[in-house]
């Protein structure tokens, strides 16, 4: 099937003021035809007469003149002109949505200090909103969706996170973390291309489903991805490795008794190797340290810490 067909269809399916608007277009041809072979008039007077009767104009020039095309006439009044009303209806009402969202980022369009900006929308925002404000991070969320389930301290940006306009005006070169999520892939791929253009040196997470789309993501300068695909293999096969290794990782994730933080490397600190910090600090377990922007575990390998550093602590959770 060529390109543009598929491209037809798939706008079809998606929108309803399209297949209102087919649907007719349909009954007013057939109710043409129907007054043509009725009335004995050619097939261009009886289409003349369908649309003035569809758009309600009714000039009076051509009329029915037996009750059969009286019952045609009443069809097509009784199909066309609420199809077409509603299909009109519905273009209007988006229109009037979009310049809603346009106004909704004009009039947002300054970032906090500290701000977490999450771009996109999938199941797990308002939770992820949820902690970190309960962690004191100001969150806002930039989503082509309304604000369902999150905080009222979330502020919430009404527009379409693959857009450039939006991603623009939501000034993302002024947050401390970007998050990309989204429902597919694809859009998630969008996204980090426009935020990389903006703001190239702002951290960025991205929530993906393939491991390969990850990679992808990592060259676009998105420092760090989680494949919800990647993290379920993973954990199950530790687990059939380890049977409480599963366990293990679900509960640092899962929860709500501890806590992982980056704390920035004490000056005493500095210069030492991270088995050694890890003997000593307090409070809580060091699990690994942020070197020159990698994430070590100080397993296989050890690592003197360097100013700059950070390390990777788990601690108990605030009672």
């Amino acid at each position: 099937m060529p390109y543009f067909v598929n491209v037809l269809v798939s706008h079809i399916k998606r929108s309803q003021a399209v297949r209102l608007i087919l649907v007719g277009a349909v009954c007013l041809l057939v109710g043409a035809a129907l007054f043509s072979a009725t009335q004995r008039i050619s097939f261009p007077t009886a289409l003349y007469w369908a649309l003035e009767t569809a758009t309600t104009v009714g000039y009076g020039d051509v009329a029915a003149k037996n009750p059969t095309g009286r019952a045609v006439a009443v069809g097509v009044m009784l199909t066309t002109i609420p199809l077409f009303a509603s299909a009109f209806a519905l273009l209007a009402g988006a229109v009037v949505t979009t310049n809603l969202r346009k106004l909704m980022v004009v009039a947002h369009p300054e970032a906090l200090e500290d701000e977490v900006a999450i771009y996109g929308w999938s199941p797990v925002v308002p939770r992820v909103a949820d902690q970190l404000i309960e962690a004191g991070r100001p969150v806002v969320v930039i989503a082509n969706t309304d604000r369902e389930n999150l905080p009222d301290a979330v502020r919430f940006i009404a527009a379409d996170p693959t857009s450039e306009e939006a991603v623009r005006r939501s000034h993302p070169e002024k947050a401390s973390q970007l998050l990309i999520t989204a429902r597919t892939d694809a859009d998630v791929l969008v996204t980090a291309v426009l935020l990389r253009r903006v703001a190239a040196d702002v951290p960025k997470l991205a929530v993906v489903g393939s491991g390969a789309v990850g990679t992808a993501l990592a060259e676009l300068g998105v420092d760090a991805t989680i494949s919800s695909e990647d993290l379920l293999v993973n954990t199950l096969a530790r687990s059939l490795e380890a049977p409480h290794a599963g366990e293990l990782l679900l509960r640092l994730v899962y929860s709500d008794d501890y806590q992982m933080k980056e704390l920035p490397v004490d000056s005493v600190d500095q210069g030492r190797a991270l088995a050694s910090i890890r003997k000593e600090h307090q409070p809580g377990l060091v699990l690994g340290a942020v070197h020159d922007g990698h994430v070590i575990m100080g397993v296989a390998h050890d690592v003197v810490v360097e100013e700059g550093d950070q390390l990777i602590v788990l601690e108990p959770a605030p009672s």
